[in-house]
């Protein structure tokens, strides 16, 4: 099967102002592509190379002895699930069943934007912020490195990267400004219902 770097559901240029060119180009052209080489070199010829990304995840997550093939296919996984969770013109905030779902468990749309935002602030070096669902309760949550929400059996609606890779060139070390950018300019709501609709 091998691991495929993913075209791009947008052109480079199409979250700009506030995802540059200039970051898409070093972000899903080295970094997400290094992770797609690295791993591919890893599972080659191995009882992995047949496989999906998530079930090589759920096989090798557990296993300190293949974290490296764990932190490269993962990341491919993240990488693909971020770039789908942004989209030009993005923002707001959903409708229907999902923000019902939204109000219902966080008490209000606003308090999910404070958790989430809270999230990736508050995730100590590099990882994901993520909205998942829990055994039926939409949660916030976040993951250190390459983790993933799946092998905890939760199912993933929506992240954030929080790498510094991810903002740097064009918000520096303001983290915090980058989550509101997320949240108010670059979220797709409709790959988080679509996500969350067919759980």
């Amino acid at each position: 099967m091998a691991l495929q770097l993913p075209e791009l559901p947008y052109s480079l240029d199409a979250l700009e102002p506030h995802i540059s060119k200039e970051t898409l180009e070093f972000h899903y052209g080295k970094h997400h592509q290094a992770y797609v080489t690295n791993g591919n070199k890893l599972i080659s010829g191995t009882e992995f190379d047949e496989m999906s990304e998530v079930e090589i995840i759920k096989a090798v997550a557990n296993n300190p002895e293949q974290a490296g093939i764990f932190n490269n296919v993962a990341q491919v996984w993240n990488h693909t699930f971020y770039w789908k969770s942004m989209k030009p013109n993005g923002g707001g905030r959903p409708e229907g069943a999902l923000l019902n779902k939204i109000q219902d468990d966080f008490g209000s749309f606003d308090n999910f934007k404070e958790a989430f935002a809270t999230a990736g602030a508050t995730q100590f070096g590099s990882g994901w912020a993520w909205l998942v669902l829990d055994n039926g309760t939409l949660k916030v949550t976040k993951t250190a490195n390459a983790g993933v929400p799946l092998v905890k059996g939760q199912i993933p609606i929506l992240t954030m990267d929080v790498w510094e890779h991810a903002y740097y060139i064009d918000f520096r070390n303001a983290r915090p400004k980058y989550i509101e950018t997320f949240l108010e300019s670059l979220v797709n709501w409709d790959f988080a219902a679509e996500n969350f609709d067919n759980h």
